[in-house]
């Protein structure tokens, strides 16, 4: 009869050999996992100036863009008031952004 004693080692290596890859794995993933939500400023810039070009309201292609940690300010002059409010709503779009900063100015202002 064997002594429970004397089997609680061969019970605790057949438990690390299943568990301890299993937990490698899982701490190798998990920091890929939570990079793949969350887009680079990079990104986001190029995301957010692409579709600001690309409208035909705001015609962005001249527009300042910066990206701080998701958060963005938008500088330069359009055309009138719905293309400085529709280059906000495009921004707050884009995967990625927290905040929009809206600092454009119309061409009509000084």
């Amino acid at each position: 009869m064997r002594s429970y004693l004397a089997s609680s080692p061969d019970v605790i290596w057949k438990c690390m050999r299943r568990w301890v890859p299993i937990l490698l794995i899982c701490l190798l993933i998990a920091p890929l996992l939570a990079a793949q939500g969350t887009p680079s400023d990079d990104l986001i810039y190029d995301n957010v100036r692409r579709r600001l070009a690309d409208d035909t309201d705001v015609k962005g292609g001249a527009l300042d863009v910066t990206v701080t940690n998701g958060s963005i300010v938008l500088k330069g002059r359009v055309r009138d008031q719905k293309a400085k409010e529709k280059a906000t709503r495009i921004a707050k779009k884009v995967k990625g952004v927290t905040t929009v900063e809206n600092q454009l100015k119309l061409f009509s202002e000084n």
